[in-house]
């Protein structure tokens, strides 16, 4: 395809992303455990053409704030994401699955073999979005007493990510004879050890998985600090950011991609993909309409709890809902991308605490636009031709009703305008991005030598 076109992901945060997405009558109430649900919602996404399918994810129980707010989340209980894709590649044809996990407390060799497995049951479309974790209710179901630094998190990132791709490559694609006539089932010299030694990790190898259909499973990270950028830079072929203005979004693009060369790549290599979240109506007023209808659903106390890591330590139950916050903190460590996003949104829009919780109510930070579906496309169409996004990753308010409501009416707009595919151009989520398969590096080599 010459014309450059839009990516879509839709990222599905069971319920919607809206905060009190539970409460309203379009949700699926029980759907982070209800399996009829995960299979409407990629199929809903694969009759939108879209390029795949996410879910964010922690290996710790989501939620803050005391038993008053506690008591009010509607995302405590969810699938682990790659055993859900594993069933839905089975329901599915076209659409990718991202799954989430940490390099800060997964073993590189498993995770190795859940990500092989996965590309392989779904014949070419699993995707890993590679994360380090500063959760506080993960360490302590590992062992540990804190997290490790955002620094020491990132630089065994970098290391374990590599190590994952070696074990990726510890068959080479035609290793695997299985000649009946001749009994050679493989080729021994086409399998290597990997017998990595570094300063995090040691791990000999070789995985006990041939290579599978896209070579790697494509390379996803979300973050937009400093180490998850040069982290991006240096490994994903997509990454997830959140960005509420043209211009901040402009100069992420500019920087991330710029950072490429120096890791002997090209900016077209890595997908930019922001989040947005749409509320869609037919009209303007009914799209303010149903933004309305989900804000007042919100409990002032759930509400609140979505401030607290932009202001650790704070009793907020004493702020005042309808003054500006009483001072802007320095961004937290560990979570410094989004808490810069928050903080400056806040001063920029002179939001009162209420309005602030309010808009985070909506996808946590991440760009809520309001509007018809000529709206919402008008706004994708103006960050993807003004260099601000390769694509986005779609974040439904309320599912599976405003999936339904996008796939219906906004792709077909996007489509009109030729900004959109009509058909799925190839079999595996790698083709469908326009992103290279990988060459095995012991393929490589041997060409080489040759």
């Amino acid at each position: 395809m010459s014309k450059r076109q839009l990516r879509l992901g839709a990222f599905i945060m069971a319920t919607g992303h809206h905060v009190a997405a539970w409460r309203h009558p379009g949700s699926q109430i029980d759907s982070g455990t209800n399996i009829d649900h995960y299979i409407e919602v990629a199929q809903t996404a694969e009759r939108g053409l879209f390029d795949q399918v996410f879910v964010a994810d922690s290996p710790g129980i989501w939620g803050t704030g005391d038993d008053e707010s506690f008591s009010r989340q509607g995302r405590i209980s969810h699938f682990e994401p790659v055993t859900l894709w594993a069933a839905l590649s089975a329901v599915t044809k076209h659409i990718g699955f991202v799954a989430t996990a940490s390099t800060t407390y997964e073993d590189p060799y498993l995770l190795a073999r859940k990500f092989a497995s996965l590309d392989h049951i779904s014949k070419g479309r699993a995707a890993w979005n590679v994360v380090t974790t500063s959760n506080d209710s993960v360490h302590g179901n590992f062992g540990l007493d804190a997290h490790p630094s955002p620094g020491e998190r990132y630089a065994k990132a970098t290391e374990f990510v590599d190590v994952v791709k070696g074990l990726w490559d510890s068959f080479e694609d035609d290793a695997f004879v299985r000649d009946r006539e001749s009994g050679v089932y493989f080729d021994p010299a086409k399998l290597h050890e990997l017998n990595h030694i570094g300063k995090h990790l040691k791990v000999k190898g070789p995985l006990n998985l041939e290579r599978s259909p896209q070579g790697h499973p494509v390379i996803v990270q979300a973050g937009s600090s400093e180490d998850g950028k040069e982290l991006a830079a240096a490994t994903a072929e997509a990454i997830f950011t959140a960005w509420t203005s043209l211009a901040e979004a402009q100069a992420f693009y500019q920087d991330v991609k710029g950072r490429m060369a120096k890791y002997g790549r090209r900016p077209e290599q890595l997908l930019v993909l922001p989040g947005i979240s749409p509320v869609i109506g037919r009209t303007e007023a009914e799209a303010q309409a149903k933004w309305a209808e989900l804000q007042a659903l919100i409990h002032p106390s759930v509400g609140l709890s979505t401030l607290v890591p932009f202001w650790p330590g704070e009793d907020l139950r004493r702020w005042n809902l309808d003054a500006p916050p009483p001072h802007y903190p320095e961004p937290p460590k560990g979570i410094n991308s989004r808490a810069h996003v928050v903080i400056e949104l806040a001063r920029r829009e002179r939001f009162t605490v209420r309005q602030l919780y309010e808009y985070l109510a909506g996808a946590r930070g991440h760009w809520v636009v309001i509007g018809t579906p000529e709206t919402i496309a008008d706004r994708m169409q103006e960050w993807f031709e003004n260099g601000a996004a390769d694509g986005f990753n779609v974040m439904p308010p309320v599912l599976p009703a405003s999936l339904n409501e996008f796939v219906d009416l906004v792709v077909p707009e996007l489509q009109r305008r030729g900004l959109f595919r009509t058909a799925y151009e190839g079999r595996t989520l790698r083709e469908n991005l326009g992103l290279e398969r990988p060459i095995s590096r012991h393929a490589g080599a041997a060409r080489l030598v040759a």
